[in-house]
């Protein structure tokens, strides 16, 4: 298959990313129904939310391999692979929306909502929305464990696996590391003494997204492609400056952003009461009656369009909006410049600067 480095995330490009996951999917429902048709409710929830992704994930794994092999054809292993990394990807979805008790994910309904439809079409007994949110974890775990058996028993050779499995394992420790921080930062509980809100929120997105959606895909597809430790390196620095530059991103679409947009309930992060480095620097900066009025507003699913439209108004008036364009700006230009330092491919370098581009400028 032949893929354009200039449309790194190509509809070519997601379908064979689909094929693998269809495939995949296809045989372990085979292997659940044996046991129980009971089971095949998980893969046929996890087939519809693995549906419509931008695969950001697999594309810098699939860009890094073509960084460091450069002509070399990618083995039909590193699909499998790339996959994994996506069936991961489903699985962290899973769980976030049970944690912020989403409604939608990707334009569908959110998984524990359609396993809450699934209790009440089987006229089950007892509360379909705690059936929905226990399934809805089981199947989060199912996903994890799916994606580490697909990407260990793809058919990359030894010595690719090897190169890049340790990348693999990182990745799974750190982005539920991630969500913990997360979890205790919107709480605020176990905070270090004098750290900061925007300090704690930078922690969480370094974790949660930096390496997570750029530094160790792109490390893994790079190591699986016999990458040197100097690319190796450089590719770190490329992935944090980004991966921060994607969430920082991310952090205002969470906020100004309509759901025909992101697939997502508008004004989520308000909602769910994110502390995202954009609401620190807000709460920072605003006035004691705005700052109070906005904490009020955080974590309030029945926020009112008017009471968002007056906390966008909030942030907005506090400058941290101008700030964080200017911190997005400023690292997608240290992630570019990043790949200038180092040897790969021409095709690579293409690849990840359109990559860089698409991260930055995305609207969902």
């Amino acid at each position: 298959m032949q893929l354009t480095a200039s449309d790194p995330t190509s509809a070519a490009f997601r379908d064979r990313v689909d094929a693998e996951i269809d495939a995949y999917l296809t045989r372990l429902t085979g292997r659940l129904e044996s046991v129980s048709p009971a089971l095949t409710q998980l893969t046929r929830v996890a087939r519809d939310l693995s549906s419509g992704g931008k695969r950001l994930r697999p594309a810098f794994a699939y860009w890094g391999f073509v960084a460091a092999a450069g002509d070399r054809q990618a083995p039909d292993g590193l699909w499998q692979a790339i996959a994994a990394i996506e069936l991961l990807h489903v699985g962290v979805l899973i769980h976030d929306d049970v944690l912020d008790d989403a409604d939608t994910r990707r334009g569908r309904p959110a998984a524990h909502r359609q396993f809450e439809d699934w209790h009440r079409s089987q006229h089950g007994v007892g509360d379909p929305a705690e059936f929905g949110r226990a399934m809805a974890v089981l199947l989060g775990d199912q996903l994890l464990v799916w994606s580490g058996e697909l990407a260990e028993t793809s058919a990359l050779d030894s010595a690719a696996w090897q190169a890049a499995r340790g990348y693999w394992h990182a990745v799974r420790t750190e982005v539920n590391s991630g969500q913990v921080l997360d979890l205790c930062a919107q709480y605020q509980v176990g905070a270090p003494p004098q750290t900061s809100a925007e300090q704690l929120a930078a922690k969480v997105l370094e974790e949660k997204t930096s390496r997570y959606t750029v530094q160790r895909p792109v490390q893994f597809g790079a190591a699986a492609g016999g990458a040197s430790s100097e690319v190796l390196a450089g590719l770190a620095e490329y992935g944090l400056a980004l991966g921060r530059a994607f969430q920082l991103r991310d952090d205002l679409l969470g906020v100004f952003a309509g759901e025909d947009e992101t697939g997502k309930p508008a004004a989520g992060d308000l909602r769910e009461g994110k502390r995202t480095v954009l609401l620190a620097r807000v709460l920072d900066a605003a006035d004691p009656g705005d700052r109070d009025l906005l904490t009020a507003m955080l974590g309030r699913a029945d926020l009112t369009d008017a009471e968002i439209d007056r906390a966008r108004s909030i942030i907005q008036g506090s400058g941290a909006v101008a700030a964080i364009e200017h911190i997005v700006a400023a690292d997608h230009a240290k992630a570019v410049a990043a790949l200038d330092g180092i040897a790969i491919s021409s095709a690579g370098r293409t690849a990840l600067v359109e990559l860089a581009r698409q991260c930055v400028e995305r609207r969902s």
